[in-house]
């Protein structure tokens, strides 16, 4: 396909989600890209910047803020690049800082960089540092960081995560004009280069930055001690630039045990906690002196089928368990009914998402039908990997899912896997698992998720044409081209791929009254708005 002209000014259009980002990454939907630069947005500029600015309350500076998240393991990592539990993710928001980011509703901004502009093809971009940014030990932030970490994320012989985001630039197109001044020369064009430098995985890191070594970045605070699997202090960054967190200290304390995080909040030993169990948020909003943080999300727990492996390389097969699911039940048994219906296609912000296909419902008669014709006839058994490492709710969900299964005349064991295993040396070579997602746009979730050489392909997903359209879509400027293009490569995967999407989960959250600046974020579905928490005080 020719390459088209840019035309219009970026703009983010969706709404809400997350894992490893959600687990896996940061929150972006669809955007029409531009010629012109993103236009600066810091301080009170940036929406949702100023707590103050909906209550009318004077924000307070001092105290102790304790925060309860997810727990994770001895290898939880402080490195931003290599970020992949949400233990990680939590660490890396308050520490690091990207060239671009999102407001919390999901409008593509510039954070350290002053302006990012692509050429009329893009394939080159230019990417210019706001003035007299500095590291946390004070040295400035400089081309040359920027140059460090890009080629650090892009080197070949070990890619990171965020290469996945940034295809068409390679070490090579990466190179220094002056101090402030980056180019990316692309090998193809890359429409959606501003939406993948925005993604969490690409923060920024020093020239030189050793992961070993106590980690000296930009974000909003600035790290005191760090007991991987325990928990992790800080202190305000006060040159962060959109100015210094209100709290002296924020501690992250990681729990393993949803309850035990849930008691603890009501036990006053955290002042807020991350991922409220749907089936706790009774027990917490009867007691008095706590607000919940309930957010519409485009985050997904998907049932993940690998597709080059028996029972799942038949693709009756997972046609055949797409339609064992009741997703209303699953939605009310598993999730409280705290979420909404989904039809096996991620990224439904994304507005070349195809609404129109029929809504998948269950349909065991069918269902055990296409087993047969697969050589199954109730005769099938398989493992279900889970986790709570997934989301507190993961494993319900399993089990629901294996008590409709009988129904098919499938046995479906659910195995329980520890949150600091699952997502170990095994993640990925599960036959049948779980996962979670943060909401991306459709084209940068395909790049990180289902195109081969994507990092976390956990369904091992190949299917040339629907990696054709995907890779002519990246490459497509034209908005209403490119949104096409998203709809026939999103309604393959609804024909053929190896996902069970039941639906989107909303991000639950909850914290203490006497706390303010808390954020609502309806789009990414990262907990406590993309811990973003130098926005947050004591009243």
């Amino acid at each position: 396909m020719a390459d088209r002209d840019i035309q219009s000014s970026p703009t983010i259009l969706s709404e809400q989600l997350t894992r490893r980002g959600f687990i896996k990454g940061a929150a972006i939907v669809g955007a029409t890209l531009g010629a012109a630069p993103l236009a600066a947005a810091c301080g009170d500029d940036s929406p949702g910047s100023s707590p103050s600015a909906s209550t009318g309350e004077e924000p307070k500076r001092g105290g102790t803020l304790r925060v309860g998240i997810l727990g994770g393991s001895s290898k939880d990592t402080l490195d931003p690049n290599k970020a992949m539990s949400m233990t990680d993710q939590a660490f890396q928001y308050c520490l690091a800082e990207g060239l671009l980011g999102f407001t919390p509703d999901l409008k593509l901004e510039n954070r350290l960089a002053e302006e990012v502009t692509p050429n009329t093809d893009a394939t080159e971009w230019t990417v210019r540092l706001k003035a007299d940014l500095v590291w946390q030990d004070g040295a400035p932030i400089t081309a040359d960081d920027v140059v460090f970490t890009l080629q650090r994320i892009l080197d070949p012989k070990a890619p990171m995560e965020g290469a996945s985001t940034l295809p068409g630039l390679t070490v090579n197109g990466v190179t220094k004009v002056d101090a402030r001044t980056v180019k990316l020369t692309l090998e193809q064009p890359n429409a959606m280069l501003a939406e993948g430098l925005a993604n969490r995985t690409c923060m920024m890191v020093p020239v030189g930055f050793d992961e070993k070594a106590k980690p000296v970045l930009c974000g909003p605070f600035k790290l005191k001690s760090f007991l991987p699997g325990q928990q992790a202090v800080f202190e305000p960054f006060k040159d962060f630039w959109r100015g210094s967190p209100y709290v002296d200290e924020l501690t992250l304390i990681e729990f393993a045990d949803p309850a035990a995080r849930v008691n603890a909040l009501l036990g006053g030993s955290v002042d807020a906690i991350a991922e409220l169990p749907a089936g706790q948020q009774q027990a917490v909003m009867g007691a008095s002196g706590f607000e919940q943080l309930s957010a519409k999300s485009g985050a997904w727990v998907p049932f993940c089928m690998r597709i080059d492996q028996k029972p799942f390389d038949d693709v009756r097969v997972r046609q055949a368990f797409r339609l064992i699911v009741d997703r209303q039940q699953m939605l009310e048994n598993a999730y409280a009914g705290i979420g909404w219906i989904g039809n096996d296609i991620y990224s439904p912000f994304d507005p070349g998402y195809p609404a129109d296909l029929l809504q998948r419902t269950q349909d065991l008669e069918q269902a055990k039908s296409l087993l047969k014709q697969a050589g199954y006839d109730n005769d099938l058994t398989l493992t279900l990997f889970s986790s709570d490492g997934i989301s507190p709710r993961a494993v319900a969900a399993a089990q629901v899912f294996a008590e409709q299964a009988k129904g098919a005349g499938v046995t479906v064991n659910v195995n329980k896997v520890d949150p600091g295993l699952f997502y170990g040396d095994k993640y990925l070579s599960y036959t049948f698992s779980m996962d979670i997602w943060n909401a991306r746009g459709y084209l940068l979730q395909a790049m990180q998720g289902s195109t081969p050489d994507a990092l976390y392909n956990e369904c091992h997903w190949e299917h040339p044409e629907w990696y054709s359209l995907v890779t002519e879509a990246v490459r497509t400027g034209d908005e209403a081209t490119r949104n096409d293009l998203v709809r026939q490569a999103a309604t393959i995967e609804f024909n053929e791929g190896g996902y069970i999407i039941p639906g989107f989960t909303n991000t639950l959250d909850a914290y203490s009254s006497k706390l303010g600046g808390v954020i609502q974020d309806d789009g990414s579905g990262i907990p406590l708005a993309r811990y973003r928490l130098d926005t947050v005080y004591f009243k």
